[in-house]
């Protein structure tokens, strides 16, 4: 019986530890942050609405090689001569004694019921939808390529918060131990002073560091909060509570040549070739301005009921034909080439203007990713040299061999050691997040390298 009952009792341990939170939580890891963002962000679903939309345009622009028809169901009643007269011939109820000049000139009230279907069909249009098709099909690229940008925009953002997250945290831990051996060394200041060893002057400076201690540390703990804020903006969580997160230690990344990551840059930028689709969709918007001057040729016919009740039998007849037109005058048509043809001009600008942007971000993104790394290492020499300078005169003060100035410059020393190598640290993940995002290449998978 007690093996019976083991299992259950265990369960329900477990649930109760679970609900009541005994258990730690697992910490938020970037690919995880990544994936609720992709997820949630509102940036995302908005360019995936500029898909669909798109795809839309595609489907409208196709609707044109369509034939169009429609069913009009028409009820109408009049004494008007000409109304009463044509009415009679379609309903096939024409007689000899409606030839009378009086029922002519003054007819009965008479009611008409009508069936009518009527089509059209564009038979040649000078080749003008099949570039507005082109050109919505660019445009559905566009917007793909234009939603991917967006994508790595949102992991960029998410990288940035969250390695400002840890930074802060950082912060935090670093001022709190300050505080806190800034409280001993009030306390020694104290000791120090009762016993003679130090002047009153010691304990306020110990006590003013304290002071100082206790601000930053409340200033630590204000940038920590924002540092959250900024996370669950990216995030698109705004409800996200502060969390543990999986701490990205000191590493070394890839080295990318300039060329290599120009190139690269050149192949999967998403934004750059989201442009470049536009630019095609807009040449394709400019020739099917010009095709527009050419001829037109449309189908069209009808075929039509009435009678005089609803339910009666009737007269039917039909029309069919082809139509062929052409503008003379194309004054409009001509005016609205030449501002497409202005606007293909300028998109083209746009292209090599933002080429030349993209060139611009990958140069600094190089040169800011070259810079972190070594700030990382000279921070990482700095703190250890720091903290033995604070051990030594930390050593020379309980001895009586140093002032408690000399104390307090060393500590000052060696938290903004502290304070620059962790920042350096993160610095350095974040430039290299940079690098691959200018150069198009930060994707989900890409980021777990970054973890």
């Amino acid at each position: 019986m007690k093996r019976i009952l083991f299992p259950f009792f265990a369960l329900a341990l477990w649930a109760a530890a679970a609900a009541s939170g005994a258990w730690a939580e697992q910490p938020l890891t970037l690919r995880q942050a990544i994936a609720q963002a992709l997820g949630q962000n509102p940036e995302a679903a908005v360019a995936k609405a500029n898909v669909a939309e798109a795809q839309a345009g595609v489907s409208m622009a196709r609707s044109a090689l369509l034939p169009q028809v429609s069913l009009t169901e028409d009820i109408s009643r009049g004494d008007d001569p000409v109304y009463a007269f044509g009415t009679r011939l379609r309903q096939q109820r024409f007689t000899q004694a409606n030839f009378a000049v009086d029922s002519l000139n003054r007819p009965e009230p008479i009611s008409n019921f009508s069936s009518r279907i009527s089509g059209g069909w564009q038979l040649f249009d000078s080749l003008v939808t099949e570039r507005r098709i082109a050109g919505a099909r660019k445009m559905e690229r566009s917007a793909s390529a234009q939603a991917g940008a967006v994508d790595q925009k949102i992991i960029f953002d998410v990288v940035a918060a969250y390695q400002h997250v840890l930074y802060a945290e950082r912060q935090v831990v670093t001022a709190r131990h300050q505080t806190e051996s800034a409280e001993a060394l009030l306390h020694a200041a104290d000791d120090h002073v009762r016993a003679g060893l130090a002047v009153e002057s010691d304990r306020m400076a110990a006590q003013v560091n304290l002071a100082a201690r206790k601000q930053a540390l409340i200033a630590a703990e204000g940038e920590r909060e924002m540092a959250w804020a900024a996370l669950r903006l990216a995030m698109g969580a705004p409800q996200l509570e502060a969390a543990t997160l999986a701490p990205i230690e000191q590493r070394n990344y890839p080295d990318w040549a300039l060329a290599e990551a120009w190139t690269q840059a050149l192949k999967s930028r998403k934004d750059l070739a989201a442009l470049g689709e536009a630019s095609q969709a807009q040449a394709a918007a400019t020739s099917a301005a010009k095709l527009a001057l050419g001829p037109r040729v449309n189908a069209y016919g009808n075929w039509e009921n009435d009678r005089n009740t609803l339910s009666s039998s009737g007269g039917s007849n039909w029309v069919a034909g082809v139509q062929i037109g052409i503008d003379l005058q194309p004054v409009t048509k001509r005016a609205q080439l030449a501002a497409q043809q202005a606007a293909k001009a300028r998109m083209e600008a746009q292209v090599e203007g933002y080429r030349q942007q993209v060139r611009l971000q990958v140069s600094q993104a190089h040169t800011q990713r070259a810079v972190a790394a070594q700030s990382m290492e000279t921070a990482h020499a700095a703190v250890e040299q720091a903290v033995e300078s604070l051990r030594i005169v930390k050593n020379r003060y309980e001895a009586g061999l140093a002032t408690i100035t000399d104390l307090l410059r060393a500590e000052d020393a060696e938290r903004e050691s502290q304070n620059n190598y962790w920042r350096a640290v993160y610095g350095n993940t974040v430039a290299y997040a940079q690098l691959l995002f200018a150069t198009g290449t930060l994707t989900p998978e890409a980021a777990e390298d970054l973890q």
